[in-house]
């Protein structure tokens, strides 16, 4: 049900996966694959050979799918409920038209969301994809107008997320308006074309992930917002959480989710075939309209354009500000992420805050109890509705069951002394879990959840001595490359290791060379080739999104970070104590030990005072009360909180706004170019495979 971890050792059970024999899919013998028909395929590697094999040549190309890959597909296939076709009928459901071509591009021509490129994900399934995950994207990648009962409809297909529209009295209420500006439109003008032009009369946030608000202003502008024509809904801490997230670690986020959702991978069989959630992320224009109306409790009704809705928020799900909502004039109950058909994340590879598994499991049993009896349908941010108030209740409860039972399995054997990764090994789902597709784990794993809750409980430290000061990945690297007789030595290992299919073994030995060697070319092939066949036997999108990333930047050189989220609109929504807060993770510190400012900072339009101090490489920062008897400033500025924004961000020059009368300044005004003198700048490209 999970990620394919591969190996060909212990009992070779994959965590929450199906079952194969002790021997493992890796060790199956020649024979037996020749018996297949299978032999043609493998991608070998000659471990007796200096020279190496086909799976070091220095190639742009991916490696073919090896036999011992071939052979964990066939037992897949044989092995997993393929027989159930329900989800292919309801995905089916309601479909109302397609948007042809569904190719989106920005005012510039660029193209920033192209499902048809996903044309090839139909028939058999080859050899290079998991059969679950084939599976998934064959459903994932359907797109278009559908409705979920008479007055709600879904746009699915346009972007990692859906939008839903809900027709109200006198328009219609939009709810999660995508990722970018330019796919939110072209769903919102696919709607009209079939549904009328009905004007936005609200929007409504789920939660603070980007995909569910950024291309807000491809649905409404700013001011229809500001002005009260069109009220914003969102779960109280939605702006704070969602510019937190996008702006204090956004660089490194964006750069590993360049790996998690494959946004810079080919298409094709032996590349991106989706991200199991949805099939990948829209490269457009990020917006942000901060909400205008909090929803602060469970209970809280609200009548939104004619149509009542009773909200239940549960923060520290899948988002610190989340809430799902039933509408009761339809019988129908949005679930945000907090159900969805996969497993989802506890901790998200691209980085976040650790998810709470305890308090998600709870907020779906409070749903259950607050309003089963009362829906018929439900639908969700991502993936397709289901129909039938049992059918919901089941999913509901299974969901539920899915993240207890891993969060409390975990804790019975994390007090037996386990470690999160051997708990991750370990642990066994149940099998009215397992049989359900819905629980499978294309987004989140089985593996990688497990090991994020003994995160939360129990830190980064296992508990044993050895791993409290272990060398970091160089140094490291380098004294396990001489403990195995150098370059040659390692490649021997890790030869061995690819041809008996131990490809978790083979990139962990090729990764100290890599870190000790980057020049080593034989060494960064054969990884990519390793990474590979990890990918192709992956049922998680995301793990395999992630395996071959890291080739194609092995074999390619990096790409960077293809998306960003840190934009105006995003940066415009912090705060000053966000603004501040921002300044300070920047701060160079063995750069700034021997520098002491201390500036204050006059907020024409929010009447306080805040005072910025750097000492000891520390910037600290707070709002000066009113009996303050503090040093004097060595300088003080006044400004609007965006003048700030802008100056602190480098997006307004300071000496032009001070001649231009935006800013006042008393004291030394160069007391701020020192301070900036000492702000680094994030790097969205850093190295993930190589150091």
């Amino acid at each position: 049900m999970t990620d394919e971890d591969l190996t060909n050792n212990g009992d070779n059970r994959r965590p929450g996966g199906f079952q194969v024999s002790r021997r493992g899919v890796f060790g199956v013998g020649a024979a037996a694959l020749a018996a297949v028909g299978v032999g043609a395929a493998v991608a070998g590697c000659d471990s007796d050979s200096d020279n190496g094999s086909a799976a070091e040549k220095s190639t742009k190309d991916p490696v073919d799918p090896s036999g011992h890959i071939v052979d964990q597909q066939m037992q897949a296939q044989s092995s997993l409920p393929f027989d159930d076709k329900q989800d292919f009928t309801d995905i089916d459901k309601g479909f109302i038209a397609e948007l042809e071509p569904d190719t989106i591009k920005d005012a510039n021509g660029k193209v920033v969301w192209d499902n048809d490129s996903y044309g090839f994900i139909q028939g058999s399934c080859p050899n290079s994809v998991h059969p679950s995950l084939w599976r998934q994207s064959q459903l994932v990648v359907k797109q278009g107008l559908y409705e979920v009962v008479p007055g709600i409809y879904q746009i699915r297909g346009l972007d990692l997320s859906n939008m839903t529209i809900v027709e109200g009295r006198t328009g219609i209420i939009v709810i999660d308006p995508l990722i970018s500006t330019e796919t939110a439109k072209a769903g919102l003008d696919l709607y009209r074309a079939h549904r009328g032009d009905k004007p936005v009369t609200a929007m409504i946030y789920t939660h603070c992930h980007v995909d569910h608000f950024g291309g807000a202003m491809g649905v409404i502008t700013a001011e229809d917002a500001a002005s009260g024509r069109v009220p914003v809904y969102a779960p109280q801490g939605f702006t704070e959480h969602a510019v937190e997230e996008n702006i204090y670690a956004g660089t490194a986020m964006g750069r590993r989710a360049a790996y998690m959702y494959g946004a810079a991978l080919p298409r094709g069989e032996k590349g991106q075939v989706g991200a199991g959630l949805g099939m990948t992320t829209s490269i457009g224009t990020v917006s942000l309209i901060p909400p205008t109306r909090d929803i602060t409790r469970t209970g809280q009704e609200e009548t939104i354009d004619g149509v009542r809705v009773i909200f239940q928020v549960t923060p520290g799900t899948e988002a610190p500000a989340e809430m799902n909502f039933y509408f009761p004039d339809f019988k129908s109950m949005c679930m945000a992420e907090n159900a969805t058909h996969t497993l989802h994340n506890l901790l998200t590879l691209r980085g976040a805050l650790v998810r709470d598994a305890h308090v998600w499991a709870q907020y779906l049993t409070e749903t259950i109890n607050m309003f089963s009896g009362q829906y018929e349908t439900a639908f969700a941010s991502h993936h397709w509705p289901m129909w039938g108030a049992d059918k919901v209740t089941e999913w509901l409860s299974l969901q539920r069951d899915t993240y207890a039972y891993l969060h409390d399995q975990t804790l019975r054997m994390l007090n037996q002394g386990s470690t999160g990764i051997e708990i991750a090994e370990m642990i066994q789902m149940p099998p009215a879990i397992e049989q359900k597709w819905y629980n499978h784990g294309y987004y989140g794993s089985v593996s990688h959840d497990v090991k994020a809750i003994y995160q939360r409980y129990m830190g980064w430290f296992d508990g044993n001595p050895a791993h409290l000061w272990e060398h970091p990945p160089v140094e490291s690297g380098k004294r396990h490359v001489d403990a195995m007789g150098g370059a040659n030595g390692v490649l021997k290992v890790a030869r061995k290791a690819y041809s008996d299919g131990d490809y978790r073994w083979c990139v962990q030995v090729l990764n100290y060379l890599i870190f000790a060697d980057p020049n080593n070319e034989k060494a960064k092939m054969l990884q990519a080739s390793a990474f590979e066949q990890l990918a192709y036997g992956s049922e998680n999108a995301t793990w395999r999104n992630f395996y071959l990333s890291g080739a194609y930047e092995l074999r390619n050189g990096n790409f960077g970070t293809p998306t960003k989220a840190n934009s105006p609109t995003m940066i415009a929504a912090l705060s000053v104590d966000q603004v501040f807060d921002s300044a300070a993770f920047l701060i160079n510190g063995p750069k700034a030990w021997d520098l002491h400012l201390v500036n204050d900072w006059v907020i024409t339009d929010q009447n306080q005072t805040y005072r910025t101090e750097l000492r000891n490489g520390v910037l600290i920062h707070y709002v000066i009360p009113a009996d303050f008897k503090g040093p004097a400033p060595d300088a003080t500025f006044t400004l609007s909180r965006l003048e700030l924004i802008a100056t602190m961000t480098g997006a307004k020059d300071i000496i032009k706004e001070i001649q231009s009368g935006a800013i006042r300044v008393s004291g030394d005004p160069t007391k701020l170019a020192q301070l900036k003198n000492v702000m680094d700048k994030p790097d969205p490209g850093f190295n993930i495979v190589t150091p």
